[in-house]
């Protein structure tokens, strides 16, 4: 057990280290190890419910726990950049029906980002705060997203553009409801597995730190 903490120390110490001008950011580099891994992951999942995903919540849980704000927003896009470019060039081979990129996407990367700000408002040890602030990220999220699809010439189920009328935008919303349910659940539940791992990292590596000493 000693060898199994010496090693984890080690290990921790070394994601430090290897990151010149991030002394003090380990924080950073586990978030953006979860959300590298969130970010890849969930598309393999066939047959996933409409809009459940976990940008979201990436987004809310790197305003939440990292400290410097500039790296908050930097690492949610970061890591789903990274995913979407593995994707893409995975489907120019031909080894996954996935694609990466689409149109209009950067609406979603400037969005993220701006969810970003709402985790700056949640304290991630309270987790009524990370209930309250993955609903309100959610709502932002399908209000200004359904929003700029409508305003964008998005498609209606007949794939006709939605009138620029406000019976237009209404109609745009009610599209989006399941997209909505999903993305409540998706949120929650990655909020929950993002929030957990850092309270656990953090409790574990203060742990064993003190029984080095």
């Amino acid at each position: 057990m000693n060898n199994l903490h010496s090693g984890l120390l080690q290990f921790n110490y070394f994601c430090v280290e290897i990151f010149p001008g991030m002394r003090n950011q380990k924080t950073t580099i586990l978030v953006f190890v979860l959300l590298v891994i969130a970010a890849a992951l969930y598309r393999v999942w066939d047959n996933r419910p409409l809009g459940f995903a976990p940008q979201i919540a990436m987004a809310l849980f790197a305003g939440s726990v990292i400290k410097d704000k500039k790296f908050s927003f930097l690492v949610p896009v970061l890591s789903m950049l990274l995913s979407d470019i593995l994707y893409q060039v995975l489907y120019q081979q031909g080894l996954t029906t996935i694609k990466g990129f689409y149109t209009g996407q950067w609406v979603n990367y400037l969005l993220f980002a701006a969810i970003t700000f709402i985790g700056f408002f949640i304290n991630k040890k309270n987790i009524g705060h990370i209930f309250l602030g993955s609903l309100a990220g959610v709502v932002f999220f399908y209000l200004t997203s359904n929003f700029f699809n409508w305003a964008g010439g998005g498609l209606d189920i007949n794939n006709q553009p939605y009138p620029k009328t406000f019976s237009g935008l209404l109609n745009c919303f009610a599209a989006g409801l399941p997209f909505f349910r999903g993305s409540v659940w998706a949120t929650l539940l990655f909020n929950g597995i993002f929030f957990g791992s850092h309270y656990l990292y953090s409790r574990f590596f203060t742990r064993i730190r003190h029984q080095a000493v």
